[in-house]
């Protein structure tokens, strides 16, 4: 099946119509009708009936769908790829992050690189991890920050700084004095515990932890964000175990925090693609977020 014929088909699919098929393709609609004759034709078997002046796919084309839209699929990433490389300068700082990032670090790195550099221009993104090495693989950005190790052969991956994971509790859980000292993970026994239902190596890691806690906490609400933890902490619904930026979100003024005595680092990682070295502007961002980072994990 001829790569013009998919285009017809799918578009055919997509519109349910020979005219909006040639609509779509920019091609006359006589021109689409005889493309789609020959591509019957070749097949040995009709893709499409027309029931009510519309046309509706076969049973054939019902089981050709799914690979055709597939190959779809695959044929606009090759085109953002062909224009993202082509076009490298259209967007000299492109970042993508994960949405706790979003939150606490990105936009005061971004600011603070907007006053060194007030004509550089800028696209952000929020991405989980799986997805943001896709859009880095394709270049629709240039650099990733995360705090998962994707382990993606084909980008380069920096640690820009570690941190401890973090108990938070609605307000007046703990005596002010306690802030500072570190939260034994057998001290979630049997209390009331925000599951969160990120299946990365941090969390598996901190399940293995807490199955071992007995009895083991009370999990009556599971999340998939942190973010959405950090809200149900601070309107008093229990406590949750998230990563230090979490625990910095709006100055931690609705919760209180403190370090799980458990070492367990959370590590940010900056990634981006070895081929493509990071120019003046992307070294300056990635310092910023460093230096921002580690504040951060120093006033925790």
């Amino acid at each position: 099946m001829r790569l013009r014929y998919i285009e017809l088909f799918h578009a055919v699919l997509t519109t349910g119509s020979l005219t909006g098929a040639a609509k779509l393709l920019n091609i006359s609609q006589p021109a689409a009708s005889k493309a789609l004759q020959h591509a019957e034709d070749q097949l040995g078997f009709e893709l499409f009936s027309r029931v009510h002046g519309r046309l509706q796919p076969t049973q054939q084309a019902l089981l050709l769908r799914d690979r055709v839209e597939r190959i779809i699929q695959e044929l606009h990433e090759l085109k953002r790829l062909t224009t993202n490389i082509s076009q490298p300068e259209s967007c000299p700082l492109r970042v993508t992050c994960t949405p706790t990032l979003a939150q606490t670090l990105v936009p005061d790195a971004m600011a603070s690189l907007r006053k060194a550099f007030p004509g550089t221009a800028a696209e952000l993104f929020t991405q989980h991890s799986l997805v943001m090495c896709e859009s880095l693989a394709l270049r629709d950005t240039d650099i990733g920050l995360t705090l998962q190790d994707p382990g993606h052969q084909n980008l380069r991956q920096q640690a820009l700084c570690r941190g401890q994971v973090m108990v938070i509790a609605p307000p007046g859980w703990w005596p002010d004095e306690e802030l500072t000292q570190p939260l034994p993970v057998s001290a979630l026994a049997g209390q009331p515990l925000i599951g969160i239902t990120v299946r990365d190596a941090l969390g598996n890691m901190l399940q293995s932890h807490l199955a071992q806690v007995d009895p083991p906490p009370r999990t009556s609400v599971w999340v998939q964000t942190y973010q959405l933890a950090y809200s149900l902490v601070a309107r008093g619904e229990g406590l949750a175990l998230v990563d230090p930026f979490t625990a910095r979100c709006g100055n931690g003024q609705n919760i209180q925090r403190r370090p799980l005595k458990l070492h367990l680092d959370v590590v940010l990682y900056a990634l981006y693609r070895p081929d493509s070295p990071l120019n003046p502007v992307q070294k300056r961002f990635l310092a910023l977020v460093r230096q921002l980072a580690q504040g951060i994990l120093a006033d925790n």
